[in-house]
């Protein structure tokens, strides 16, 4: 029970929450039997702005590893880059980290 004080207000003392995540959301691009390598390259060159080698690790990963993240943000900035990376007819999907 709280104690009200006289004026008829009641005093409630903010607690510390945890810190929400800084970016939440990520873009994950998925490796097709489609698309050539370089034209991954390309498209993480062309739409992120990635540097050459930035963009020729992520494409070495989806390769490899089947998948990479390729941007993470917010929702609405995740499934923006998700929509265009299938502009790209790359396979890409997002997921909340």
């Amino acid at each position: 029970m709280s104690a009200i004080p006289a004026g008829g207000t009641e005093t409630v003392e903010a607690t510390a929450e945890q810190p929400l995540a800084v970016n939440p959301w990520v873009t994950i691009v998925w490796d097709d039997p489609v698309n050539l390598m370089s034209y991954v390259t390309y498209v993480f060159q062309e739409y992120f702005r990635y540097p050459r080698d930035k963009a020729e690790d992520l494409m070495l990963r989806v390769h490899h590893e089947g998948k990479a993240v390729v941007s993470a943000g917010n929702r609405e900035e995740m499934e923006r880059d998700v929509l265009a990376m299938q502009n790209y007819n790359l396979w890409a999907t997002m997921e909340n980290s």
